[in-house]
């Protein structure tokens, strides 16, 4: 068995293609691959800084520690996103590809034996796929329906990277999220396209959001005051049978005739009643 090395681990996976027939999957994995290819080589990865393996319908590369994980996030926030929507404009309504995404980083040991593809071990790729195949990441996707893919990273891809604000990662935009798996709770962060950090269904009401504020999950309640209008006068307003709602302020001049009504009712009492004339 090899020695474990250190590699950002992005995995990647085909929505729903378990109900697209055998042509369709035979074009789903030729055009995730093409997407994949351009979004490494945005990120700057040669050929011989990756290993992919094929997943039927998705992918894992392992990136080498060279390639810096700053570039693959922009990659994966700006290029990714864009080949998608380019193949879904043009693709037919059964053959969309909508993808969930993550990105972490770990120790990997490459063990291959005869007569088998692949043979990849590592605690870290089996917390990643954790991550990928989680109920909290197929609800994310789709809760978003107009967006085509979903990025999720790992506590340490955030920790190590996100949180730093490098150029073109805003923190801000990244959701913590508990993600309940197997047997455990991993923290994963979710990353939100739209701008805006939202509560995806299913996340725990008590997540804190990303570089957020604390105080935003916090606000100060409203003051609240008693029903009934509240008046203002300066001099005798002009009320001629009408029923005067709402705040009035800076009313001047002019002569009541008929009954005003000032107030309303406060915590169970009448509200006050004049006559004047």
């Amino acid at each position: 068995m090899r020695e474990p090395v250190n590699r950002t681990i992005l995995l990647l996976d085909i929505a729903g293609s378990s109900g697209r027939d055998d042509v369709v999957k035979a074009v789903l994995r030729r055009s995730l691959n093409a997407v994949v290819n351009q979004t490494v080589l945005a990120a700057g990865a040669e050929a011989t800084q990756q290993y992919r393996e094929d997943r039927g319908d998705g992918l894992i590369v392992l990136l080498d520690g060279n390639v810096a994980k700053t570039a693959v996030l922009r990659a994966l926030l700006t290029t990714t996103p864009e080949l998608l929507h380019e193949h879904n404009r043009l693709a037919s309504a059964g053959s969309q590809m909508r993808l969930r995404i993550v990105l972490a980083a770990g120790e990997v040991t490459y063990d291959p034996h005869d007569g088998t593809v692949g043979g990849l071990v590592g605690h870290d790729l089996d917390r990643a796929f954790r991550l990928l195949d989680s109920d909290f990441l197929r609800n994310a996707l789709t809760a978003r329906a107009g967006e085509p893919c979903v990025l999720l990273v790992s506590g340490a891809v955030y920790d190590g990277v996100v949180r730093h604000g490098h150029r073109g990662v805003r923190p801000e935009l990244f959701q913590r999220a508990p993600v309940a798996v197997k047997d455990s709770v991993l923290t994963g962060w979710l990353y939100s396209g739209n701008g805006t950090v939202q509560k995806t269904a299913g996340q725990d009401a008590g997540t804190s959001l990303g570089s957020a504020p604390a105080a935003a999950a916090s606000a100060t309640p409203a003051l609240q005051r008693p029903a009934g209008a509240v008046f203002h006068f300066h001099g005798a307003p002009v009320v001629h049978g009408s029923i005067v709602g709402g705040d009035q302020h800076g009313v001047s001049g002019g002569h009541v005739t008929g009954d005003v009504i000032l107030g309303g009712t406060v915590a169970g009492s009448e509200g006050s009643a004049g006559n004047a004339s």
